[in-house]
């Protein structure tokens, strides 16, 4: 079985017995979550949020079953359309055997992609967390550096590490803004969640 049917049948089981999907492949391309939130929102269910778990930071994509009249409506289409959705058989908006979106729903996976990529650009920039680790790895280096008296080694590093983690924060910050303009254009309306973190809010698509 192919990656892309594997993460198809998983999709697909989570769909089927599920009223919450989390879509968790470390090595998956954003293009593949965008995909793969496309087909599941096929079958009645509604991007929710990302998640960065662990030291290592890996996605979890997390949606859930709308209960909207224009979502059960189009899922009761899809599923009448594409009965057996699974390897090796058709799904909706994708090329036969692979989580390409064909020309007529690409734009949207776009734009689903692009809000994943905003929501965990924004789960990745804690500026309290970064900012403290900067700082926090300053002082530490400034006491190493009284300690053992190797003054030319740590002294350059209790400057770089704050401003590595400013930079990080800046460079965060643009990337999310120039993706905020492409949602903005893409008829997505800003929302603060509970957090206070700027996020997006689709328009409801106008098709099956």
């Amino acid at each position: 079985m192919s990656l892309t049917d594997r993460h198809i049948t998983a999709l697909m089981r989570q769909i089927a017995t599920r009223n919450d999907i989390e879509l968790v492949h470390p090595f998956a391309e954003l293009e593949t979550f965008g995909a793969l939130v496309y087909l599941a929102e096929c079958y009645g269910f509604r991007y929710e949020s990302v998640r960065l778990v662990g030291k290592h930071r890996i996605m979890h994509v997390q949606l859930v079953r709308d209960s909207s009249p224009w979502a059960r409506q189009r899922a009761a289409a899809n599923s009448a359309a594409f009965p057996d959705p699974g390897p090796g058989r058709p799904v909706p908006g994708m090329y036969l055997g692979s989580l390409t979106p064909v020309p007529e729903v690409r734009a949207e996976v776009d734009v689903i992609t692009a809000l994943i990529r905003h929501d965990a650009l924004g789960a990745a920039a804690n500026r309290k967390q970064l900012l403290a680790i900067g700082w926090g790895s300053a002082v530490l280096f400034l006491l190493m550096a009284v300690l053992t008296g190797k003054y030319a080694v740590l002294l350059p590093l209790a400057v770089l590490m704050p401003l590595f983690m400013l930079g990080s924060l800046q460079v965060n910050t643009t990337r999310r803004a120039k993706l905020a303009r492409r949602l903005t254009a893409a008829g997505c309306t800003p929302v603060r969640d509970a957090a206070g973190l700027e996020r997006y809010v689709r328009p409801v698509p106008q098709g099956f």
